[in-house]
């Protein structure tokens, strides 16, 4: 069974209301490391990180997500340059980027077409 993994509704084609927000729901490799966009894999939140935590880097990283795109609309140069920081600071905080957060040696595949990977076969049998 395929698990869905939700991207908040700027990343997305297809959405499904919830309460508060419009979450976008992508195929999750079934290994749990990877959600799939357009064909490409993208590293999921390690799952080892206790809710608080992760709700806590969640809500920095769309705030720096924020203070980047403000300072691009004022030109600030120093300004994009400190929030593309905190951006990847807080992706690498949650298991985005940077080292993997499985430990059992296998290689990273974030950002690589999921057809020329080892999970080819199971993105091929996905449905449309």
């Amino acid at each position: 069974m395929t698990s869905v993994y939700a991207v908040p509704q700027t990343l997305a084609a297809t959405a499904t209301q919830s309460r508060h927000t419009r979450r976008m729901h992508y195929p999750v490799t079934p290994d749990g490391r990877y959600f799939v966009v357009r064909g490409r894999l993208w590293r999921c939140t390690d799952p080892g990180l206790d809710t608080p935590s992760r709700e806590a880097l969640t809500r920095e990283l769309m705030s720096a997500r924020r203070a980047k795109q403000d300072a691009m609309r004022h030109a600030d140069l120093a300004g994009r340059a400190t929030a593309r920081a905190r951006v990847d600071a807080a992706k690498r905080a949650l298991g985005e980027r940077g080292p993997v957060w499985w430990t059992d040696g296998a290689p990273d595949y974030n950002r690589h077409m999921a057809c020329n990977t080892p999970y080819a076969a199971w993105f091929a049998a996905l449905p449309e």
